[in-house]
C-alpha cells in the first residue's frame, strides 16, 4: 500500500512539475523600420530541451527567439518540452511609426489577395499533392562555390556503391589543385549511389560544361528509404503549387492563340512593317504613331522584372525555366493582339483630341452591345479601381523604391538620401507626364530604344565572350525544361516558374497596354493589335531570355541566396567589370519609363471613375508625383506587395471580357486580312 501511495504522489508531483511550463516573453521593436520586430522567450519548468513551433515560417524549431517580424501582426508559438507537455501563446509587436502601421494593416490584405491569386485549384480538388517531397539528398564537393576556380577529383571512395550510410559517416576523399585533400561526409541517412567513379574529375572550373551544367559539383546521392517531406525552418511543409493566376493568364493566352489562328506567328512580319511606319496614315484619328504607342507600352513592362525577376526564376527553376518563359512569351503575343485591337475599337476621342480607351471602354461598351450592360459596368469599374491602385503602387512606388535601392548599392553616396532622390525623380517624371500622352510617347520613343539597346548589346557581349559555352548552355536549357531534377520541382515546377515569370513580366492579358495602344493613329483597330503583339516578344522572348542566357553562360544561375537584381549585376560584372554601374543607371531608366507609362494608365482609369475634365487629370498627376517621393523615401513592404498584386488582379475582369468578345475580334481580323491582301489599306509611298 505504501508503494502505491508513493507512486501516486510521484505521479502527482510529475504532473505538477510538467504543468509548471511557463513562458515569459520580451517583445522588441528596435527602430521605426518595418519588419524588424523580435520576440524573445524565456521558458522555465517542464523537461528540457524545448521545441518552439512559431507561426513565422523562417524561425527554426530550436529557436526561442523570432526576428524579422511584421509590427502590428499577431504571431503564435507553441512551446513543447521533452515529455510532450506544451503551451501556446500569441504575441504582437506593437507598431510605433506610421510606416509600421501601414505595413501591419496591409500584411493581412496581401495574404487575402494572395490566397486568391496563388490558390491552387488542382491541389484543391485532389489531382496532385502540392507538398514537396525529397526522395534523395545530393552530396556536394567540399569547398565548391559557383565563383571558385579549381579542379576537384574523386580520389577514393570510403563506402561501397549501394551501401547503407548514416548521416555523418565518412564516404569519400576529394583532392583539388588548390587545397589539401578533404573528407566528404554523408549529408543524410540512406542508400549511397555514386555519381563519379574513383579517379574521375568531379568539377573543373576550366570546363564550360561543368560551369553551366546544373549541379555539376555533386559527387554522390543518398536515396532515402521513404520520401521525406521538405519543410520550412519552423516545420511547416514546403508546397509547390500551380498558382491560379498563372493558369488564368496562360490558358487565356493559349485560347486566343488558337482562336486567332496563331496570329502571333502569322502576323509577325506585318507587325514589324506597321511598327516601322510603313502604314502610318498622318490623317488617321489618334494622338501618337504606331511606334510611339509600342514604345510607351513596352516601357510599362520592360523593367525590374526583366533584370531581377528572371534571375529569381533561373535560380529557382534552373536553366530549363528559360524555355518555358519563351513559350509563355510567344503565347502572350496573342492576348496582347486581342486586348489592344479592342482598345482601339472602343476608344472615345474628344473634340480637343484627347483619347480615352482601354479595358474600361471595351468592357463597358463592348458588353453593352451584347445586352450585358450591368455586367460590363461592374467589370469596367473593378478594372479601373485596380488600375488606379496598381499605378500608384506597382507602377510607381515599387519602381521608385527598387531603383533607389539598386543605385544606392552601386553609388554609396546616395544611401540615406531616398527623400531627395524621390523629389528629383518626381520632378523628372512631372516634366514628362504633365505634357500628356504626346509628351510621354516622345520620351519613351527615345528612352526605350536607347536603354534596351544598351542592355541587349551588353548581354550579347557577355554571350559572345563565352561563346564556347553555347553548346552546354542550350543543352542545360533543353534538359532542364524536360527532365529537370526533383530539387527544381520536376517538370511542373520548372514550367510554372518559367510561365509565372513571363506572365508577370509582359503583362499579357492584364489590359494595361491597351490603354497606351488605344491612342495610336489608325483607322483599323486590328492594325494596333498587330503592333502590340511585338510587346511580349521584345519583353520576354528577347530581353528576359538574354538575361537568362547571361546568367547561364556565366554559371551564375548556380549561385543561391542572393537577391535577383544583384545576381544579374554580378553576372554582368564577372565579364564587364564596370557594367554594374551602367546597369544601375539602366535600372533607373527602366523604372523611370515604367513610371511615366503607368502614370498614363492610372490617369485614364482615374478619369473613367472621376470624370474626364483636365482638372481631374491634374489632381491625379499631382497625387502620382507625391507617391513617387513616398516610394523612394519610405520602406513600404506589404503596401508594395499588395499594389503589385493589383496589376495581376486586373487580368480577371479583363480576360473575362476578352473571352466574350473574341469572336468579334476574329471577324475584324478576317476583314483586315482581306483589305491587306487586296491593297485597300493606306500605305506610305517609298521614295527611291
Amino acid at each position: 500500500m505504501k508503494g502505491y501511495i508513493s507512486a501516486l504522489f510521484l505521479m502527482v508531483g510529475l504532473t505538477a512539475f510538467s504543468q509548471d511550463l511557463t513562458v515569459k516573453e520580451t517583445i522588441l521593436n528596435p527602430s521605426s523600420n518595418i519588419n524588424d520586430g523580435a520576440i524573445d522567450l524565456k521558458v522555465t519548468g517542464g523537461t528540457p530541451p524545448y521545441t518552439y513551433k512559431w507561426s513565422n515560417q523562417s524561425t527554426p524549431l530550436t529557436s526561442p527567439k523570432a526576428v524579422g517580424l511584421v509590427e502590428g501582426v499577431p504571431y503564435s508559438v507553441t512551446v513543447t518540452d521533452a515529455n510532450g507537455q506544451s503551451v501556446t501563446k500569441a504575441f504582437t509587436v506593437p507598431s510605433d511609426a506610421i510606416t509600421e502601421v501601414f505595413n501591419g494593416t496591409m500584411t493581412p490584405a496581401v495574404s487575402a489577395l494572395g490566397s486568391i491569386l496563388f490558390w491552387d485549384p488542382f491541389a484543391a480538388i485532389g489531382i496532385y499533392d502540392p507538398i514537396a517531397y525529397a526522395d534523395l539528398k545530393l552530396v556536394g564537393t567540399p569547398g565548391w562555390s559557383a565563383e571558385v576556380e579549381d579542379k576537384f577529383v574523386l580520389k577514393k571512395w570510403l563506402k561501397p556503391e549501394g551501401a547503407k550510410v548514416s548521416k555523418g559517416d565518412e564516404i569519400a576523399i576529394v583532392s583539388s589543385d588548390n587545397t589539401e585533400d578533404k573528407t566528404v561526409v554523408a549529408t543524410a541517412s540512406g542508400t549511397l549511389h555514386y555519381l563519379v567513379e574513383e579517379g574521375q574529375v568531379i568539377y573543373n572550373s576550366d570546363n564550360a560544361e561543368h560551369v553551366i551544367e546544373q549541379g555539376a559539383h555533386y559527387l554522390a546521392e543518398i536515396r532515402y528509404d521513404e520520401p521525406v517531406v521538405m519543410t520550412h525552418p519552423n516545420g511547416d511543409p514546403i508546397t509547390k503549387g500551380i498558382p491560379f493566376i498563372v493558369i488564368w493568364l496562360v490558358l487565356g493566352a493559349l485560347f486566343f492563340t488558337l482562336r486567332m489562328g496563331f496570329i502571333n506567328i502569322r502576323g509577325f512580319k506585318h507587325s514589324i512593317d506597321l511598327a516601322k511606319g510603313k502604314y502610318d496614315d498622318p490623317n488617321a484619328p489618334g494622338q501618337v504613331t504606331h511606334f510611339q504607342a509600342l514604345a510607351t507600352a513596352v516601357s510599362g513592362t520592360v523593367g525590374l522584372g526583366n533584370i531581377a525577376g528572371v534571375a529569381v526564376a533561373v535560380s529557382l527553376g534552373g536553366a530549363g525555366a528559360t524555355f518555358w518563359m519563351i513559350v509563355c512569351g510567344l503565347l502572350g503575343m496573342s492576348s496582347k493582339f486581342v486586348e489592344c485591337t479592342l482598345g482601339v475599337k472602343y476608344r472615345d476621342i474628344l473634340p480637343d483630341g484627347r483619347v480615352f480607351g482601354g479595358p474600361m471602354n471595351y468592357l463597358r461598351y463592348g458588353l453593352e452591345k451584347r445586352n450585358m450592360k450591368g455586367f460590363g459596368k461592374v467589370l469596367a469599374g473593378l478594372f479601373a479601381v485596380l488600375a488606379v491602385g496598381a499605378s500608384f503602387g506597382g507602377g510607381n512606388m515599387f519602381q521608385a523604391n527598387q531603383s533607389f535601392e539598386q543605385l544606392a548599392g552601386q553609388f554609396p553616396s546616395l544611401a540615406g538620401n531616398g527623400f531627395w532622390f524621390g523629389v528629383v525623380t518626381a520632378i523628372l517624371v512631372g516634366v514628362v507626364i504633365i505634357g500628356g500622352i504626346k509628351s510621354i510617347a516622345k520620351v519613351t520613343g527615345k528612352v526605350v530604344p536607347f536603354m534596351a539597346s544598351i542592355y541587349v548589346l551588353a548581354a550579347l557581349a557577355v554571350i559572345i565572350m563565352n561563346i564556347q559555352n553555347i553548346g552546354p548552355a542550350f543543352s542545360a536549357i533543353i534538359e532542364g525544361a524536360f527532365s529537370p531534377s526533383a530539387l527544381k520541382g520536376g517538370i511542373i515546377g520548372v514550367l510554372v516558374v518559367g510561365f509565372q515569370r513571363a506572365a508577370f513580366s509582359n503583362e499579357a492579358g492584364v489590359g494595361s497596354a491597351a490603354i497606351a495602344h488605344s491612342t495610336a493613329k489608325t483607322n483599323h483597330p486590328p492594325s494596333e493589335g498587330f503592333v502590340a503583339l511585338l510587346e511580349p516578344f521584345i519583353d520576354t522572348v528577347v530581353v528576359c531570355t538574354l538575361t537568362a542566357l547571361v546568367l547561364i553562360f556565366t554559371g551564375m544561375h548556380e549561385v543561391g541566396g542572393m537577391a535577383g537584381a544583384q545576381l544579374t549585376s554580378d553576372a554582368f560584372g564577372s565579364q564587364i567589370s564596370w557594367f554594374p554601374y551602367v546597369l544601375g543607371i539602366a535600372v533607373f531608366l527602366f523604372a523611370f519609363s515604367t513610371m511615366i507609362s503607368w502614370s498614363y494608365y492610372g490617369m485614364r482609369a482615374w478619369t473613367y471613375l472621376f470624370g474626364k475634365s483636365k482638372r481631374s487629370e491634374m489632381i491625379y498627376k499631382m497625387l502620382f508625383l507625391v507617391f513617387v517621393v513616398i516610394g523612394a523615401s519610405v520602406s513600404l513592404g506589404a503596401v508594395l506587395d499588395f499594389s503589385d498584386m493589383m496589376i495581376l488582379a486586373m487580368s480577371f475582369p479583363n480576360i473575362i471580357g476578352l473571352y466574350i468578345m473574341s469572336s468579334e475580334v476574329r471577324a475584324d481580323l478576317n476583314d483586315y486580312w482581306n483589305k491587306l491582301k487586296s491593297n485597300k489599306l493606306f500605305k506610305k509611298v517609298e521614295v527611291k
